[in-house]
């Protein structure tokens, strides 16, 4: 419930709901923040625009890495933590991120191998102690990672980060704040906010459904997470500083039919000094990416993968492997916009990853701006925004999230392959691929999803790609999703490989188990 605030109320304002916190935007900054705030014991309302993850965090690499080109500019503290964190996150979500080795092929005008050789190196020891192997040089004897590459190239580096299913790492910390008492708003934006004594007097309203009247909410603190959005958010919160710009830069990636057989990724070196990752995606696919654009505040909400991009993305590729790519194999594209502190660097691609807490009090009551960041130490930048915050909430217990796994990620001993048998022992009807993806994606959480069911009609309408009513119900009572895109593009990625018609089935099932009132308010484990 709400917290009592050491403000006296008319009547009529009793009625306003009083939170320590509102945490603004549900990414994977904001929703990290809320739950730890929320394992604390501080009253948290975080409320979302649109969809959780539904931008930048939704749109990465997916990779937990603690960033090899970034020791190029000697960003070490960055890369020591991310190291840390990478480490951390593949044991407290074991069922949403796993290794993945990394090869980086040697072939004319790369970076010299004896530069990589101590580059790797030191990345191999930043970090502290680490469970993941050491980097090694790969030679022409190792036949398997050179699977697919030209002939030219017979020499290499391996070595090694994770993957993780980005945008569900993003709901898992807002399923795990909600049942620690969080309340989340998602389809919810701040339409402004003012200082009432100690506290902000926000202004909250629907984005979405018949139902757009405006809500308001009292909070000790306002913890402005909204990634590309940061900016434009300080200007509606009076009399605040508007000290510190947000870098808007656009990323892409592209989607192909599967490049080379192997569980391995590549690190591809550019002749303009970046690098591009080819990653296996969804079994039969290689996602490859990023591009560095800067990018306009007109394209936060929908960025769109230029020509140009593409192109460049399929030339990256074709100077390494023997199939070679053009924009007519592309399957699926994203593009999202990182909104990264502008350090002033004129070249995108050398503006710091690492994140800055701005803490603002020219208006009273504290606002605390989060700028940058990256996927991998979203849990430490929460850390280190509560410890801002403990001054102004000095009843918040201490940290917590560092060894308590996500929902779902208590896996039995040995980890996923002994979990995943249990799974197909327990419920023997489900195929293969389908137990694979779902327990992958609910980890210890599958029980909640298939319950009691001892055949595949058990679980209600069968909407194609084993997507079912009783995975659907799940998504939309425990996950926040509304819509198709939702639940194929964020909570399961089936929306790269399902038919039509499967999207089609799904929106108007949604259509009538949806309330209009569930795009809104979810709060602890019902």
């Amino acid at each position: 419930m709400p917290g009592s605030v050491a403000v006296n109320p008319s009547p009529d304002d009793r009625r306003i709901a009083q939170y320590d916190l509102l945490v603004v935007g549900g990414g994977i900054n904001g929703t990290g923040i809320a739950r730890d705030a929320a394992g604390r014991g501080m009253d948290v309302l975080l409320v979302e625009q649109h969809d959780l993850a539904s931008h930048t965090s939704s749109a990465s690499t997916k990779l937990l890495h603690g960033g090899l080109r970034y020791l190029q500019y000697y960003e070490f503290r960055l890369v020591r933590e991310a190291l840390q964190e990478r480490e951390r996150l593949l044991h407290i979500a074991p069922h949403i991120s796993r290794p993945l080795q990394f090869v980086i092929p040697l072939r004319h005008g790369s970076r010299p191998a004896w530069m990589l050789r101590a580059g790797l190196w030191f990345y191999d020891r930043i970090g502290g102690r680490q469970t993941l192997p050491r980097s090694q040089a790969m030679g022409p004897d190792n036949l398997q990672w050179r699977e697919g590459l030209i002939a030219g190239v017979r020499r290499g580096f391996a070595y090694w980060d994770a993957w993780v299913d980005d945008a569900r790492l993003v709901v898992l910390n807002a399923v795990d704040a909600a049942e620690r008492g969080a309340t989340i708003l998602t389809r919810t934006g701040l339409i402004g906010a003012r200082a009432q004594g100690e506290m902000w007097l926000a202004d909250l309203r629907a984005s979405d459904g018949p139902d757009a009247a405006p809500m308001q909410v009292r909070a000790r603190m306002i913890i402005n997470a909204a990634g590309p959005w940061a900016g434009s958010l300080r200007g509606m919160l009076d009399g605040v500083d508007r000290d510190g710009e947000v870098r808007l830069v656009k990323g892409s990636h592209i989607v192909v039919p599967q490049l080379y057989r192997g569980e391995h990724a590549c690190l591809l070196q550019q002749s303009d000094g970046r690098v591009v990752f080819t990653i296996p995606y969804q079994n039969a696919f290689t996602l490859i990416g990023t591009t560095e654009l800067p990018a306009e505040a007109n394209e936060r909400a929908r960025p769109h993968i230029t020509a140009g991009e593409v192109d460049y993305l399929c030339a990256a590729v074709n100077g390494y492997f023997k199939r070679e790519i053009a924009p007519d194999d592309v399957q699926w594209s994203y593009s999202g916009v990182r909104p990264l502190f502008d350090d002033g660097k004129a070249d995108v691609t050398a503006i710091s990853r690492d994140y800055v807490l701005h803490l603002d009090r020219t208006a009273g009551p504290p606002v605390l701006n989060v700028f940058g960041g990256k996927l991998t130490t979203y849990r430490r930048l929460a850390e280190h925004a509560l410890a801002k915050a403990a001054p102004h909430l000095p009843h918040a217990r201490g940290e917590w999230t560092a060894t308590t796994p996500l929902p779902g990620g208590d896996l039995p001993a040995g980890g996923f392959v002994p979990f995943l048998a249990q799974v197909r022992q327990r419920w023997p009807f489900l195929p293969a691929a389908a137990a694979d993806r779902m327990a992958r994606a609910y980890g210890t959480r599958i029980e909640g999803v298939l319950a009691e069911a001892t055949t595949w009609d058990d679980l209600g309408e069968d909407f194609g790609s084993w997507l079912t009513e009783a995975e659907a119900r799940w998504l939309v009572r425990q996950e926040w999703a509304v819509s198709a895109e939702d639940i194929l593009w964020r909570r399961t990625k089936l929306g790269l490989t399902c038919a039509p018609e499967t999207a089609l089935r799904l929106e108007a099932w949604l259509g009538t188990n949806v309330p209009a009132q569930s795009a809104g308010c979810h709060r602890g484990a019902g």
